[in-house]
């Protein structure tokens, strides 16, 4: 059975992005980014929640190279929409879902291959923990309060307790924090 890890940055008061989405906020550096590609090693499926996505895309990003990306949309229109962004750019790394996500994802984490990282989210975050699909959360934590914005966890149906794999401090104050799911 495939991992699946829930891999985001956040405020240290808990949120992903601003309310419009923005996340100019969050830290890339070195010592970042060896941590990801480390990561990245091990998973070749992405998840990603279609308005994280759009922020993606207003920063000419159509995907996450070395992984399959899958982005996730209840909404028909949206789901159009985003086809059609994709048709223009020709990426065929990205395959946008419209299908209840537990199900994909129950789906995918039995068929064979790499980790899956859900990069982005909190919806689809919170659906995936209350199907029990999650089973490691790692998060790099900035040192801002961000007041307001999109909560990295929405209000779930039941307590998740975790297990603390590892944390590390990082230059700058950023902490690398990685938990297990206790399933």
């Amino acid at each position: 059975m495939r991992k699946v890890t829930l891999g985001l940055a956040n405020s240290l008061d808990n949120y992903i992005a601003r309310k419009d989405g923005g996340f100019d906020w969050i830290h890339w550096s070195k010592e970042v980014a060896e941590i990801s590609a480390k990561f990245m090693k091990t998973v070749d499926v992405l998840l990603i929640g279609r308005k994280t996505y759009d922020g993606m895309l207003a920063y000419g990003q159509t995907s996450y190279p070395g992984a399959k990306n899958y982005v996730f949309t209840r909404m028909k229109k949206k789901s159009a929409a985003l086809k059609k962004k994709l048709a223009t750019k020709a990426d065929k790394n990205v395959e946008i879902i419209t299908a209840d996500a537990a199900e994909f994802v129950k789906k995918l984490k039995s068929k064979k291959g790499k980790g899956i990282a859900i990069f982005g989210g909190g919806e689809l975050a919170k659906s995936l923990f209350e199907a029990d699909l999650i089973d490691e959360v790692v998060l790099n934590i900035h040192p801002v309060l961000l007041g307001s914005g999109i909560p990295l966890f929405h209000e779930m149906q039941r307590q998740i307790n975790l297990e603390l794999l590892d944390c590390r401090i990082l230059k700058g104050g950023y902490l690398a924090v990685s938990y297990r799911v206790k399933h």
